[in-house]
């Protein structure tokens, strides 16, 4: 008897033949370089947005800070859905 999680990696293998195909080293390359690539941009934006934070909770504006706190969930979130979006091509290009 098969187990849920089976059967469904069959659905899905039956409705999208190409996503058992393994991956070429070239996109396995493209992908690592996307990975590096947006964990260099999140750390850049959280660098630069973290020094406003500071200067925001230094000059006890919570209000402020709270935008900024905000800002950086946003800019995280923006930037990962970038990176998967990027990341989906590169595995859709067989």
């Amino acid at each position: 008897m098969k187990s849920a999680y089976e059967l469904a990696m069959e659905r899905l293998n039956a409705s999208d033949p190409e996503a058992g195909k393994p991956l070429t080293q070239e996109q396995k390359e493209a992908l690592a370089k996307l990975d590096k690539d947006y964990a260099a941009k999140v750390a850049e934006r959280e660098i630069f947005l973290q020094k406003q934070l500071d200067d925001a909770l230094r000059q006890g504006n919570q209000t402020e800070a709270e935008q900024i706190r905000k800002q950086i969930s946003l800019e995280k979130a923006r930037l990962e859905e970038e990176k998967e979006d990027k990341k989906n091509r590169v595995r859709a290009d067989r």
